[in-house]
């Protein structure tokens, strides 16, 4: 079963009025590309504890994951960016996230493969 509390369902529709589907699943391909990357990116500011990175690098995330209708982990990293506690619990928060990232693509997957 489609877990549908991930996905914007309306943004996600609405891309399949005015695209193909080879389209959609290219946004998804560009996404795993860029959310590797960002996750990364995020990884690396906890270590620099730099919350200036961690926010950028949060902000950057949430942007990739709302454009393609990820909806419960754009809002995973809406609190993220505002995040600014210790080192350790930013940790934890990135452990959150990844395994979020991890259910929302596969949700996004589940959707594509029932087109």
């Amino acid at each position: 079963m489609l877990d549908v509390k991930q996905l914007d369902e309306e943004l996600l529709n609405g891309y399949l009025e005015q695209l193909d589907k080879s389209i959609i699943a290219k946004m998804l391909d560009l996404y795993l590309q860029q959310s590797r990357l960002y996750l990364e990116e995020i990884s690396a500011a906890v270590e620099a504890d730099s919350q200036e990175q961690w926010q950028d690098r949060c902000h950057k995330m949430k942007g990739a994951a709302g454009s393609i209708g990820l909806k419960q982990l754009h809002g995973k990293l809406v609190m993220a960016e505002k995040f600014s506690e210790a080192q350790s619990q930013k940790r934890q928060l990135l452990a959150e996230i990844l395994e979020l990232n991890d259910i929302a693509i596969a949700a996004f997957k589940g959707w594509l493969e029932q087109l």
